[in-house]
């Protein structure tokens, strides 16, 4: 019998085409930056307790990776997805992406229990914003 597997923090790595941009952006939708994990190629944005993402200069992160580095802008390869605590919250943080450069590929949908409407970041990378007010029907 395996036991599962469960992890006290994450950090997700994403590649960034411009450090100081990014930085700037995230800035503008209130995160935080930890000054121990930063310098000229990467930096540690704060989303929660133990939740982190390492934003990477491009030519850094292709030193971590065999494969050739995704360009977001054409592509996606992930969504990340950030619950919030309300409806009001989840189109505050999309307009003040909108507002700092971002951009909303699509309106918000209501699933009834759950509201969600999302951002692409300055390097494409695509942000879903939700809120769950409820449980998903039972099929």
């Amino acid at each position: 019998m395996s036991t599962a597997t469960t992890h006290k923090q994450i950090f997700v790595n994403l590649p960034v085409k411009d450090l100081d941009r990014s930085v700037r952006f995230f800035t503008e939708l209130g995160y935080r930056f930890n000054p121990a994990f930063t310098d000229e190629n990467a930096t540690c944005m704060i989303l929660g307790e133990n939740l982190f993402v390492m934003l990477l200069v491009e030519k850094y992160f292709a030193s971590f990776v065999t494969k050739p580095v995704a360009d977001a802008s054409a592509r996606t390869g992930s969504l990340i997805a950030l619950p919030v605590d309300s409806r009001e919250a989840v189109d505050a943080i999309v307009a003040r992406a909108v507002a700092a450069g971002g951009q909303a590929p699509r309106e918000a949908v209501d699933h009834g229990f759950m509201y969600q409407h999302g951002f692409e970041d300055l390097d494409g990378h695509v942000w879903e914003v939700l809120h769950m007010a409820g449980e998903p029907p039972q099929e």
